[in-house]
């Protein structure tokens, strides 16, 4: 189970920024396709008010500023030119977070779609969306979001695939701003069946691939969560994705490079569980050479070392 695709976190609100250029995301696409990377999504196209490209919708109904660089061009011109499937992310307006209320996100997004096709899909690289809204739970109004936007975005793009990521809901998943590193509610493995085994059953035809983050729960119950999640993506007809985070949430510095040993467990249990493919966020912060992360450039060497033992 080796990592072939990876979230670029162009927009991101708990990373800090790289500040590169095109001269260096190109490097970066290099970086990505000698790791063996095919697939690159664009984590979310905006947040709040801070967007990737320059939407003509976004300025006018949400007041967003106008990017200096439209990256979403950038991005997929370079999955043009390094034959990867770009996957574009929907925009995220915060607004959920604020209200609990999902309903914003597809009123936004139900343009957002349609101008980005129009806009970038003659792109032969353009392969699919990423519906970036994350949930762990029974999430309300999740379910008619995702089924309503994945079934637009397949509209539009005659089918293009469409997945989501959302996170377990275990001992690890405090939030970023907390100084906690665990929690004592945690889901337990039979009420993350149920939950979940109810939100396919509401999506599937319109989701094709789930890929659970793995870095919520401990390092020995990734086999429990593994094999739920792969028996309820099999009797919904969808793909099953492992998000190996390549970040280290048993630190009290949040985010750092995760040790390689972690990332290799973490692998290996998806691989056992039969997972279809292992995609992480995200390669440019946390495993490429050129990172701001001195550890990044290391395990970008041990995961290599790793990659090649396993082709020959």
């Amino acid at each position: 189970m080796l990592i072939t695709g990876t979230f670029l976190d162009e927009i991101s609100h708990d990373i800090p920024h790289q500040n590169w250029g095109p001269q260096a995301w190109e490097q970066d696409f290099k970086y990505m396709q000698a790791a063996g990377i095919d697939t690159v999504i664009l984590i979310r196209s905006g947040y709040r008010k801070f967007i990737t490209y320059p939407s003509a919708y976004l300025m006018k109904a949400k007041g967003c500023y106008e990017p200096p660089i439209d990256l979403v061009e950038l991005f997929l011109t370079l999955s043009d030119k390094y034959n990867m499937k770009f996957y574009f992310g929907l925009y995220d307006s915060g607004e959920y977070w604020d209200t609990g209320n999902m309903q914003h996100e597809i009123d936004y997004n139900r343009f957002v779609i349609d101008e980005v096709w129009q806009r970038y899909g003659h792109h032969r690289s353009f392969q699919g969306w990423y519906l970036s809204m994350e949930i762990s739970r029974q999430t309300i109004g999740a379910t008619e979001a995702f089924k309503t936007l994945g079934l637009q975005c397949k509209a539009v793009s005659n089918g293009l695939h469409t997945f989501i990521s959302p996170w377990i809901d275990g001992k690890k998943a405090v939030l970023a701003a907390s100084g906690q590193l665990t929690k004592a509610d945690a889901v337990s493995v039979e009420a993350h069946e149920k939950e979940w085994n109810e939100i396919f059953s509401g999506i599937h035809g319109a989701v094709d691939a789930v890929a659970f983050q793995d870095g919520h729960i401990d390092f020995d119950e990734l086999h429990s969560f593994f094999a739920i999640n792969k028996q309820l993506a099999d009797k919904y007809g969808m793909q099953c994705w492992t998000n190996a985070e390549s970040f280290d949430r048993d630190m009290p510095i949040k985010f750092l490079p995760i040790k390689f040993e972690k990332l290799r467990l973490k692998l290996e249990a998806a691989r056992a569980a039969g997972y279809d493919k292992a995609i992480t966020f995200e390669f440019s912060h946390f495993m490429s050479p050129q990172s701001a992360y001195v550890q990044a450039h290391h395990l970008y060497q041990r995961y290599q070392e790793y990659r090649q033992q396993l082709l020959r």
